[in-house]
C-alpha cells in the first residue's frame, strides 16, 4: 500500500498481517499445490487466534471494527500467499458481510462471532453448472414446508466447500417472480441433504477445498433465512464489495510477491558480465510493474474510502467492478513479467513465480468475470451522466426505466 496514505494503525495493523504470514509454512503451500491438502483448517483457525478475521465487524461479535481502508491493508499482506489462502482469508468478511447487514441477531451469535473466533469455517456458494455469471438464472429451488425451507439444487466452484461447515447460498424462493425478484439468500449447515465433492482438478488456486455441492431435499430452518424472502437481489448486490474488493486488493499482494522475487533474483543473475537488472529490457519490465501496482493501490484505496464513506450504492458498485478488473489484471501483467524476467527458471517450481501465475489467472474470472465488470462500469456510468440530463443538469430518474436496465445487466 502506498506508505503517504496509511495511518499509523494501518502501518501497525500491516506489520501485525505481515507476522501472520511469515509464520504460515512454506511446505503448507507446497502441499495445497500438490493437492495433499485439501482445506488448511489449522491456518483459518490461527488466523482467528489473531483476530484477524473480519476486521470491520463490531467488536462485539469478534471483529475489530476497522474501516474498508485498514482490512483492504491486511489482505493485500495475504494476497502474497497466493489465491487460495488469500481466498479462505476473505471468506468471513465475505459470508460475514450478509450475516452482519441483513442477518438477525441470532444469526450473528450462531453464525458471525464463532466464524470469526475459528470455531466455524463458512464459503459462498453462488455459481450453477448452468451458467456462471447469470447470477440471477440461477435454478436451485428452495420451496418452504412449515418452519423450513427445502433446497433442491447444485452449485460449484464453491472456494473452501470442502472444509466448510456452513454456506451462504441463494436459491428461487419464487419461480413465477422475475428473476431478481424471487431469490432468496440462506445460511445452510453442512449435514443431511447437502453432499459435497472433491471433483475439479485445477490449474492454480489448490488447496482451497474447491468443490462442488449437490442439495439433495436438504431441510434448512426457516430461521435460516438470510433478510426477507425474496430479497436475495438486495443481499447479492451488497455482496459485490466485498467480494471485488478483497479480490482486488489480493491480487496486488499476489502481484507484489512475484515482482519482488523476480527482482532480486535480476540483482543476482549475471549475462554478459552485467546483472541483467542492468539491462533496460529487464529494468523497464520491473517499472512498469511497479507503476501498475501502484495505480491498483491508489484506486483499490480510493474504492475503499468509497465503501467507507460514500452513501452512493451504484457509485460504489462501480468503483469495485472497476478495482476488481484493474488489479487483476495489473497482477496478470506484473507477474508475466516476473516470469519473462527470470526466464527459464522462472517456468520451473525452483522459485513460486509458476504457481503465482496459475493462480492469478482465476482471478480475472472469478467474482464476477472481468467482461462482466466492464458491463457494470459503462452501466452505472451511463445512468449517472444521463441523470444529469442533457447539458449536465440533475433530472429525476425514470424509475421503471432504470429498473428494466438493471435487469439487462445484472441478469
Amino acid at each position: 500500500m502506498l506508505e503517504s496514505l496509511l495511518t499509523e494503525e494501518q502501518r501497525a495493523l500491516r506489520e501485525e498481517v505481515r507476522a501472520f504470514v511469515k509464520s504460515v509454512p512454506r511446505q503448507l503451500l507446497l502441499d495445497m499445490d500438490a493437492d495433499r491438502v485439501r482445506y488448511p483448517r489449522q491456518y483459518v483457525e490461527d488466523a482467528a487466534r489473531r483476530k484477524l478475521l473480519g476486521l470491520r465487524f463490531a467488536p462485539q461479535w469478534g471483529g475489530r471494527g476497522l474501516p474498508w481502508t485498514s482490512e483492504v491493508v491486511a489482505i493485500e499482506e495475504v494476497g502474497v500467499l497466493g489465491t487460495s489462502l488469500a481466498c479462505l482469508y476473505s471468506l468471513p468478511s465475505i459470508v460475514g458481510e450478509a450475516i452482519s447487514v441483513f442477518g438477525t441477531e441470532a444469526q450473528k451469535e450462531k453464525y458471525l462471532r464463532p466464524t470469526l473466533e475459528g470455531k466455524l469455517t463458512c464459503a459462498e456458494a453462488l455459481t450453477e453448472p448452468r451458467g456462471g455469471s447469470d447470477f440471477f438464472g440461477t435454478t436451485t429451488q428452495a420451496r418452504r414446508d412449515g418452519e423450513a425451507y427445502i433446497l433442491q439444487g447444485q452449485k460449484r466452484f464453491v472456494v473452501g466447500a470442502e472444509g466448510a461447515d456452513y454456506f451462504l447460498v441463494y436459491a428461487r424462493t419464487n419461480p413465477q417472480a422475475p428473476p431478481r425478484k424471487g431469490i432468496s439468500a440462506f445460511l445452510v449447515d453442512r449435514g443431511p441433504g447437502v453432499d459435497v465433492e472433491h471433483v475439479y482438478g485445477l490449474m492454480g488456486t489448490r488447496g482451497g477445498g474447491t468443490g462442488r455441492i449437490t442439495f439433495r431435499e436438504a431441510r434448512v430452518p426457516a430461521e435460516n433465512l438470510v433478510g426477507r424472502e425474496n430479497g436475495g437481489a438486495e443481499i447479492f448486490y451488497r455482496m459485490m464489495v466485498p467480494e471485488r474488493l478483497t479480490s482486488a486488493a489480493g491480487a496486488v499482494g499476489l502481484a507484489r510477491a512475484a515482482l519482488e522475487v523476480a527482482a532480486r533474483y535480476s540483482d543476482r543473475r549475471k549475462a554478459f558480465g552485467a546483472a541483467i537488472r542492468t539491462f533496460e529490457g529487464v529494468s523497464f519490465k520491473v517499472a512498469e510493474s511497479i507503476t501498475l501496482l501502484d495505480a491498483a493501490r491508489s484506486l483499490i484505496y480510493a474504492t475503499a474510502h468509497a465503501a467507507d464513506t460514500d452513501k452512493d450504492a451504484s457509485r460504489v458498485r462501480r468503483l469495485v467492478s472497476e478495482s476488481k478488473k484493474f488489479a487483476t489484471e495489473a497482477a496478470w501483467q506484473v507477474v508475466n513479467h516476473a516470469m519473462q524476467i527470470m526466464g527459464g527458471i522462472g517456468y520451473t517450481d525452483v522459485y513460486p513465480v509458476e504457481r503465482l501465475l496459475r493462480d492469478a489467472r482465476l482471478i480475472m474470472i472469478w467474482t464476477g468475470t472481468n467482461e462482466i465488470m466492464d458491463l457494470v462500469i459503462q452501466h452505472e456510468y451511463y445512468k449517472e451522466l444521463l441523470s444529469r440530463g442533457p447539458a449536465g443538469r440533475d433530472v429525476e430518474p425514470d424509475a421503471a426505466q432504470a429498473e428494466r436496465s438493471e435487469e439487462k445487466v445484472y441478469e
